[in-house]
């Protein structure tokens, strides 16, 4: 909520989004697959945006790698909110990720599981490597995506069959060949976001590899088209931006600023050399530690999961 605050609130990003006005009316009412493209450094804060336009913000999981449940405040909260974590070894991963994905099956509100396919943030050198490995599996080669790993996705399927009631193929661009990232939103900057959202419908396992690899190659040519032409094959709207996101921020601002105003005053006033260096070193520290985590979604910053030493683990 107070990252989604940062994006609809300071920063006054723009999210429109492109989808078919029937298929409009069912979001925030279902259960659902969100399925996202990996190219961004903020594609999880637009995914994010998207669930609060909807309501479900609250209620949305992801299946995330688990270095980030480590992560101070944030990772901790995403365990304790029954976030999907594994260690992207499949063999490692399967049961764990099975019994969390079984155990969403009587959630007592709406959710969307959130879900980026390609397993990896996309980069030059990863996307050389996955081609490779399209052309030894005899796939036909993406342009602007990873192949997608099917394994994770078939299970997630498979554990949430007659719970989520469609998959949501979600597309992100940004108008005018915009990077976004994390601290430009941070210090206040304004992107114009474009998201793409259709209906599909995945079958069997077997079937399932099949359907998200065709999917993918979709993908590619809606982001070709849109390269192209700017715009997306489908009606634009702009949901509505709600309150909450704000109102939160405001109450905890009020809640802990007061006091920590006082603090710093009484510190100033005591005139304790000692204590004014206490002070100031924990603001470095704070500030470093944000610093840190802003890193860990800058692309060059980013793992090395996907490359060379990755080459033969494609799914």
């Amino acid at each position: 909520s107070e990252m989604v605050m940062l994006l609809e609130w300071w920063s006054g990003t723009d999210c429109t989004l492109y989808t078919d006005p029937e298929s409009y009316h069912k979001y925030g009412k279902e259960n659902a697959i969100v399925i996202l493209n990996h190219n961004f450094e903020i594609d999880f804060l637009c995914g994010w945006n998207f669930c609060e336009r909807f309501g479900v913000l609250g209620s949305s999981k992801v299946l995330a790698k688990k270095e980030l449940s480590y992560m101070p405040v944030i990772g901790w909260m995403w365990y304790f909110l029954e976030i999907v974590f594994c260690k992207r070894k499949w063999e490692e991963d399967r049961k764990t990720v099975v019994q969390k994905l079984l155990s969403l099956r009587d959630y007592p509100e709406n959710f969307w599981f959130l879900i980026h396919c390609e397993g990896t943030r996309f980069t030059e050198q990863k996307h050389q490597i996955s081609m490779q490995v399209a052309e030894a599996k005899g796939l036909p080669k993406l342009k602007y995506h990873l192949l997608p790993r099917t394994k994770g996705f078939a299970v997630t399927v498979q554990c949430l069959r007659n719970v989520v009631s469609a998959v949501y193929d979600s597309t992100l661009n940004f108008k005018n060949n915009e990077n976004p990232t994390l601290l430009g939103v941070l210090n206040g900057k304004k992107y114009h976001a474009d998201l793409y959202v259709r209906q599909e419908v995945p079958e069997d396992e077997q079937e399932c590899s099949t359907w998200l690899h065709k999917l993918y190659q979709e993908k590619d040519a809606f982001q070709e088209e849109y390269y192209r032409t700017g715009t997306y094959p489908a009606v634009p709207t702009i949901p509505p931006r709600r309150p909450w996101t704000l109102l939160n921020w405001l109450f905890w601002a009020l809640l802990l600023l007061y006091p920590l105003f006082k603090l710093l005053i009484n510190m100033i006033n005591s005139g304790s050399s000692l204590t004014l260096a206490s002070f100031a070193f924990v603001i470095i520290i704070a500030s470093v530690g944000v610093r840190w985590m802003i890193g860990v979604t800058e692309i060059n910053k980013g793992s090395t999961y996907g490359n060379n030493d990755n080459k033969q683990k494609q799914k």
